[in-house]
């Protein structure tokens, strides 16, 4: 085609468009999308955001963003992976948890080899090993690695809640607390101790919970060097050297390091227990731990002998018989004891302090214990019987040392010719023999 025929072509499209309104349609969409961004990219120059949330007030540059943001709203999760069949309010979120499934980690961290999904996580995991940290608060200059962290934090000037439970109405500033708290609603505990069974809402109840298998305390007192499971336990304990303590009840001013102990101990005015089986108990966690009494259950087992106990302090107590652990002394006589109840009822050797008394013959006793057993003397009650010759005993530890009579067995030995008893009074008449004494325990 010469150049002129070409040249008269073009002119002839031209016209057309024109009659057509092509042409005229085309720039004319073009030069509003291009305003529409220049607009979009001036506002984060000057900080606008034209676009609120009549939910929560919050404001957006976009209206995308804002569409976006309004699914947090309404619970709307368009986005379902075809695999396991969750949901996500955008489709960004569902690519991103894909990766899952396939385990394909494709973002490494050059300095230790850490792997991640997105490149987006790689870039600000990298200031963990540089100590950027970018993004500063305008309000009281406290900076920030990622800025998601610094929206969250901005929250705590601005007051901000915009995670709200639809059951319940509570508002969170966070959506990660906002997805703990709806597990209350539906029962969910996606985390399980591998070693007990036992589930949890969070995460980070399962790592503290784990530590009363592993024995592991990483929280250590400055001043005592005692050792707690978590960061919490030791705060509570850093009181007891402080001599702070917050809590302060004002019926009776008695005052508690941990509010749970004050809430705890202001049913004891009202006279409130609210958690009932039969029995009534003030507070929650006595409730359980007295179901298991029914129930059997022994959640707390030991990793030496594989005794299991009902409670976790009870445990953790008993490790201390393997370990020879005896932190608690006598300051009398230096003796040491496992046991914080055993070192009060020892001291009373010393003090001669009997203050449990026997209303019918006043008799008194130094530990509660005894003073039970002895009640039975009056009462005649004899629970504890043999099931070889149906004898009765007024306690468990006389029925015992009874049932050795019937299965043969002989726990003590003379260390000096091996020879074995059944009772501990019986080894220590024999070791006068040894010892050229005739005096008898008897």
């Amino acid at each position: 085609m010469v150049p002129q025929e070409k040249s008269q072509e073009l002119n002839e499209i031209k016209e057309k468009n024109f009659m057509t309104g092509e042409e005229s349609l085309s720039n004319s969409q073009t030069h509003r999308t291009e305003t529409r961004n220049h607009k979009v990219q001036m506002r984060v120059h000057t900080g606008e955001s034209p676009f609120t949330c009549e939910h929560c007030g919050k404001s957006f540059s976009r209206k995308d963003s804002l569409k976006i943001h309004l699914k947090i709203h309404t619970g709307e999760k368009p986005y379902s992976c075809k695999l396991c069949g969750k949901s996500f309010s955008q489709n960004a979120q569902l690519k991103v948890h894909t990766v899952v499934h396939t385990g394909e980690k494709p973002f490494t961290c050059p300095q230790c080899g850490k792997s991640f999904t997105q490149k987006q996580t790689l870039t600000d995991h990298m200031r963990v090993h540089t100590g950027e940290k970018p993004y500063a608060c305008k309000t009281c200059g406290q900076s920030f690695s990622q800025n998601k962290h610094l929206k969250t934090h901005v929250r705590i000037h601005t007051g901000e809640k915009p995670f709200i439970c639809s059951q319940c109405g509570k508002s969170f500033r966070q959506i990660s607390e906002f997805n703990v708290h709806m597990r209350n609603h539906t029962g969910e505990k996606p985390y399980s101790c591998q070693l007990c069974g036992k589930r949890f809402k969070q995460k980070v109840s399962l790592n503290i919970h784990t530590r009363v298998h592993t024995g592991e305390k990483p929280f250590v007192c400055d001043q005592c060097g005692k050792g707690f499971k978590c960061k919490a336990h030791l705060n509570n304990h850093m009181r007891i050297h402080s001599g702070e303590n917050c809590f302060i009840c004002h019926q009776c001013e008695r005052s508690f390091t941990d509010r749970n102990h004050l809430e705890n101990h202001v049913k004891v005015h009202i006279g409130e227990k609210p958690y009932i089986v039969g029995k009534s108990f003030t507070i929650k966690r006595d409730l359980l731990i007295h179901t298991r009494l029914h129930s059997g259950e022994q959640p707390y087992k030991c990793h030496q002998c594989e005794k299991s106990f009902t409670e976790r302090n009870h445990l953790e107590t008993h490790v201390k018989v393997h370990i020879g652990e005896k932190p608690f002394l006598c300051p009398h006589c230096g003796k040491g004891f496992t046991y914080r109840a055993n070192l009060e009822y020892h001291i009373r050797i010393h003090s001669g302090e009997k203050p449990y008394t026997c209303t019918q013959c006043e008799r008194s006793f130094a530990v509660k214990g005894s003073l039970t057993l002895h009640m039975k003397v009056h009462t005649g009650e004899k629970p504890f019987t043999c099931e070889h010759c149906g004898k009765s005993f007024t306690n468990n530890g006389n029925l015992k040392i009874h049932m050795r009579v019937h299965t043969g067995e002989k726990p003590y030995k003379c260390v000096q010719c091996d020879m074995t008893f059944p009772y501990h009074i019986s080894l220590k008449n024999h070791l006068q023999t040894h010892s050229g004494k005739n005096t008898s325990f008897s």
